[in-house]
């Protein structure tokens, strides 16, 4: 049985709601799932997983939260290589900038994106909540 952990930050609840579902897509593929948000995960934890579900909606000018989630991440980025790795976060504006540019830097990481990063915009419906439990399953 694979383990995935799912690390996520949420402000308004729509990236929590993406975290569910990713979580629900693991689990059901056979995986055993912990969910966390930054300040209960560290990089000194991504070795006890399998594979490992960022999710962080876009900030600002299209970037990732940085006052919890960013510099967590950032510690995280030297254990990325040749893990296995998906990206979601929810969005208000933009075109989904941020989730590129975050896709790239995990690459340029050794990171093994398992899918493109699962995005939508405000709450997750539809699609969107399809995608998740995708991305949870292509994890386990």
């Amino acid at each position: 049985m694979s383990k995935v952990a799912v690390v996520y930050w949420s402000g308004t609840g729509n990236t929590q709601q993406m975290a569910d579902l990713v979580a629900e897509g693991a689990k059901g593929a056979g995986a055993e799932v912990s969910v966390f948000t930054p300040g209960d995960f560290s990089a000194d934890q991504m070795a006890e997983f399998d594979a490992i579900a960022f999710g962080c909606p876009a900030m600002g000018a299209e970037q990732l939260e940085d006052s919890e989630f960013e510099p967590m991440f950032n510690q995280c980025e030297a254990n990325l290589s040749n893990k296995k790795i998906g990206l979601f976060g929810s969005y208000g504006w933009g075109d989904g900038e941020w989730m590129r540019t975050w896709e790239d830097t995990c690459r340029s990481d050794g990171a093994f994106l398992v899918m493109d990063g699962v995005i939508c915009n405000d709450a997750p419906s539809g699609d969107a909540e399809n995608e998740c439990r995708t991305l949870g399953a292509a994890l386990a």
